[in-house]
């Protein structure tokens, strides 16, 4: 899993010395994207390149994972799209209640954040998106839950130029049972994102029955096509109008929301993904 570890190195040469085969799974990482590029570079002209070119299998959780592989050298015919599962019992708690009440959110419908608080992740195009639109909803607010990586200082200034100090709510991260709840109570999730291979948490709020709202960066375009939300370009105008297109035909969210629920679970539950999985590994161990 993954690709640019100390851990996935030591395994290669381990599994090459005992001649046993392996299969790598990136998750979406092996874009030299962001930090620590020339890191990254040396990395792969040392090791990475080879551990991901001598793998017996090749899983990409999206299609569009599949060029990142091929820029590696990995032939199409030997890489299978297979992708990340959803367990719906750690969803089953709607308390809505309760977390609304934790938080100090009220009744006031709300718009939902989760993740990483990064450059890559996007909260500020949809800070952006959400104040420019805010006159249009003055009953709506926007809850980010996550960490936050040197970002906070610049949405608070945004958020205290708009004066929305009372409706936009920073509460860090969140797991277990509020994260259930949290889904649960959101009118609609918003996954922002500038880079993103499979957006697990687009899975969490299907599984909740929560509508979303995410850019065309996310590898998740199936969720316009089953009419479980929108999918938008990563800026600031696109977000702002998905947000609009969506709010202004609120009645329907929770029809969305069901499309998505029912999309979820015909595909991306762990029994059928795991299915996948064992087949791909019969495969490889009668070819050896």
């Amino acid at each position: 899993m993954s690709h640019w570890t100390l851990l996935n190195a030591i395994i290669y040469f381990v599994a090459r010395r005992l001649g046993k085969p392996y299969v790598v799974c990136p998750a979406g990482v092996l874009m030299i994207y962001g930090r620590s590029r020339i890191l990254k570079n040396i990395y792969n002209w040392i090791i990475g390149k080879r551990i991901i070119l001598d793998a017996a299998g090749h899983i990409a959780i999206t299609t569009d994972e599949i060029l990142q592989f091929e820029s590696y050298g990995v032939k199409r015919d030997k890489i299978s799209v297979i992708p990340n599962g959803i367990n719906p019992i750690d969803f089953e708690d709607k308390n809505v209640i309760e977390f609304r009440s934790k938080y100090g959110l009220g009744d006031a419908p709300f718009i939902l954040f989760v993740g990483r608080m990064s450059p890559e992740k996007g909260p500020d195009l949809l800070l952006q998106a959400f104040c420019n639109v805010s006159d249009k909803y003055p009953l709506h607010h926007l809850v980010f839950a996550g960490t936050h990586q040197n970002m906070r200082s610049n949405l608070n200034k945004m958020v205290a130029d708009h004066s929305l100090e009372n409706r936009v709510h920073f509460i860090g991260h969140i797991g277990g049972h509020d994260k259930s709840r949290a889904y649960a109570a959101a009118e609609l999730l918003v996954i922002p994102s500038r880079h993103e291979a499979m957006s697990i948490v687009v899975l969490e709020a299907g599984i909740t029955g929560t509508p979303v709202l995410l850019t065309d960066q996310c590898g998740f375009n199936q969720v316009e096509g089953v009419d479980g939300g929108a999918v938008v370009s990563a800026s600031v105008e696109g977000l702002q109008t998905g947000l609009t297109g969506l709010l202004d035909a609120a009645p329907n969210l929770k029809i969305k929301g069901e499309n998505l629920r029912k999309f979820t679970i015909q595909n991306f539950l762990w029994q059928t993904v795991i299915k996948q999985h064992l087949e791909l590994y019969k495969k490889i161990l009668n070819r050896k």
